[in-house]
């Protein structure tokens, strides 16, 4: 039987697709999916859903290797047995696993393997922030295009900290749009196109009603050794933001 995924695609409809069509590989190990935005990776108490719970009505063993942040979409990678689990768990703890984001920012940027060096420490919020006393953290950002007044990052995460792109983005003085936890602002197209008509007694929203962030692609090694790399397509809400960006040049 089909398990249904209910996401807000950053419009007022809801749209209703199946755990199958968020799967982008499978084999008898691993399934890697195309997180939707807005659904949280493991249980939330305010939430009806979340993807372990979906992932187990398609899979009866599956476990997350990794998680990602309510809000950010992308790859996801799930384990179908124990032995994948452990298997995958040991490469992300030798740092083995290679994972790209993408993310929309404010300004300018040039960075080009820009190597973020900053301790992060989370508090009892869930709030990272660089500090000191806080764990090693290190992503490497690359420029991939630049628009009139913000930028797409490539930003590939060497560690795996709480918020990590988002606090060493925010430390570099490149919020990511929408991301207003750590200094990013809303995007609008009234900012975007010199003449912009909003009809009367209508309130303007944001182009991408969430963090500008997505998980584009992951590699690693299945247990018989051979690399696994999948990237992950964008979903509406982005396409749509760098769709206004590129258009308004």
């Amino acid at each position: 039987m089909a398990s249904f995924v209910t996401a807000n695609w950053a419009t007022s409809s809801m749209k209703k697709i199946t755990f199958e069509d968020l799967i982008l590989f499978e084999n008898s190990d691993f399934l890697v999916i195309n997180k939707p935005p807005y659904l949280s990776s493991l249980d939330d108490r305010h939430e009806a859903q979340n993807i372990l719970d979906l992932a187990k009505t398609y899979w009866e063993d599956a476990q997350l290797c990794h998680r990602l942040d309510k809000e950010t979409s992308g790859c996801l990678v799930i384990a179908k047995n124990p032995e994948a689990y452990r298997h995958l768990a040991m490469q992300f703890e030798n740092r083995q696993v290679e994972k790209v984001y993408h993310a929309v920012v404010e300004g300018i940027q040039d960075f080009q393997s820009l190597l973020v060096d900053r301790n992060l420490a989370a508090n009892n919020k869930g709030i990272a922030k660089v500090s000191k006393e806080g764990k090693p953290a290190q992503t490497l950002v690359t420029t991939l295009r630049t628009y009139f007044a913000h930028t797409l990052l490539a930003c590939s995460p060497i560690t795996g900290r709480l918020h990590q792109i988002r606090v060493h983005l925010a430390y570099l003085k490149a919020p990511i749009c929408g991301d207003t936890l750590y200094g990013g602002k809303p995007l609008y197209l009234s900012a975007l196109k010199r003449r912009f008509n909003l009809k009367k007694e209508t309130e303007e929203l944001p182009i991408m009603q969430r963090v500008s962030l997505h998980a584009f692609s992951i590699q690693f090694l299945g247990l018989n050794g051979k690399k696994i790399a999948i990237e992950a397509p964008y979903p509406k809400d982005f396409q749509v933001l760098l769709q206004q960006l590129e258009k308004n040049r």
